[in-house]
């Protein structure tokens, strides 16, 4: 195996393996590089926004993904206590679909991981990034088998960095503290369950939030995000129980539509857990590293919009990279950092008051006493979710400085 790439990328969510298939399709000699073997499942959102899905046909995975991907997503719901309003979701107009769909990421990352070897990426997995050094222009990455313990070094000109929520690059990797205010997140698969076909809850509760949706093969997609202190008390309340177990009680507790939704639900495997969570931008536009999807920015779950940014925010540097037509071996420091300067000033424009929204909606959902005066509202004009969905950038299309897609 050669070791010479035009760009070394870490992390093969969906966000890296759209980037890889992006510019191997452009020409450009890519490694992608995954420690984790596929099909995994993740505690991550499963929602795709209609908006995503002309992005799909252009990775070459859209027909995959409509044959497999859960029924249209047409309704939103807030769910708090023994209360239940639904609204319309506004559907997207000037595309190829009006309405999102939700796909498991074991189905979903390894549909994308195949069309990325389909189309040239050099796909190395499991390997673990053990070294990330040097500069624009000039990278050297250490990899190393995760079975064999076999050591590779590669080095590239481009570097990019799409990791996951939990798994920064080694040299930005520090010890974590523990807040009583951290949010935990935790995720479950139910068969059975029967939740409306085509409805996405979201979950209001003291000291969290969260969300169901059916996704592929009739499979009901439970997750939520719990406050550490929360979770603490729950299980001192419920002495013996599992932390899955206890928040499970929790979100029935708490929400009569989750309840009424696993009445004769059978949940398939364990539930998991991660975190805490770090909502916030972490893309600088001094960054000598590419940054995208979690990598670039966490933004609060409650809108579901985490594939979006993962995405769209491949494609939004895509752009930049490729759409210039300089080749690899030109792309020297002063041009890489002006390219991430203005890859930055354009992901600012398109995400920033997505997590924005997302900050405010997830803090009111955990503090229902405060947001009593807005849940009456909402009651009174369910209209208000399908507002929320928009400032939430489930009808917007991804665009650049430069081109539309």
């Amino acid at each position: 195996m050669h070791n010479r790439f035009d760009a070394v990328i870490a992390g093969a969510g969906p966000a890296g393996s759209s980037i890889a298939i992006l510019l191997a399709k452009a020409g450009w000699q890519v490694a992608l590089v995954e420690k984790q073997t596929f099909p995994r499942r993740k505690v991550c959102g499963e929602c795709i926004a209609a908006s995503n899905l002309p992005l799909l046909d252009t990775l070459g995975v859209g027909a995959a993904f409509a044959a497999v991907a859960g029924p249209k997503l047409r309704e939103v719901a807030l769910m708090h206590g023994s209360h239940s309003v639904v609204a319309k979701l506004p559907p997207v107009l000037g595309g190829i679909s009006r309405w999102g769909r939700a796909l498991g990421r074991e189905t979903l990352d390894t549909m994308l991981l195949a069309q990325a070897r389909l189309v040239g990426v050099q796909v190395m997995q499991p390997w673990a990034l053990q070294r990330f050094e040097g500069r624009p222009g000039k990278w050297l990455c250490e990899v190393r088998a995760v079975d064999t313990r076999a050591v590779q070094t590669l080095r590239a000109p481009i570097a990019i960095d799409a990791h996951g929520s939990w798994e920064p690059l080694p040299s930005e990797r520090t010890p974590q503290s523990c807040a009583v205010s951290d949010l935990l997140a935790f995720k479950a698969n139910f068969s059975g369950a029967s939740l409306p076909l085509g409805l996405l809850p979201v979950l209001s509760f003291k000291g969290g939030y969260g969300g169901m949706v059916m996704a592929d093969q009739g499979m009901l997609t439970l997750a939520c995000c719990v406050r550490r202190d929360q979770l603490a008390a729950l299980r001192l309340a419920l002495p013996g129980l599992s932390a899955g177990a206890a928040v499970e009680a929790l979100l029935k507790r708490e929400c009569a539509g989750v309840a009424a939704a696993l009445q004769s639900a059978t949940r398939i495997g364990p539930w998991l857990a991660s975190g805490p969570l770090a909502p916030g931008i972490r893309l600088r536009p001094d960054d000598p590293i590419f940054r995208i999807g979690n990598a670039a920015a966490e933004a609060h779950p409650i809108i579901g919009e985490g594939m979006s940014m993962a995405l769209q925010s491949a494609w939004l540097l895509s752009t930049h990279l490729i759409g210039s037509g300089v080749r690899p071996p030109m792309l020297d420091e002063g041009w890489q950092r002006a390219a991430n300067n203005r890859y930055a000033c354009d992901w600012h424009r398109q995400f920033a008051g997505r997590l924005r929204v997302a900050s405010v909606l997830a803090h009111l959902a955990m503090r229902p006493r405060l947001a009593s005066p807005l849940l009456t509202l909402i009651r009174i004009w369910p209209s208000l979710l399908r507002l929320g969905a928009r400032w939430g950038g489930k009808t917007r299309f991804i665009t650049t400085t430069r081109s539309t897609l």
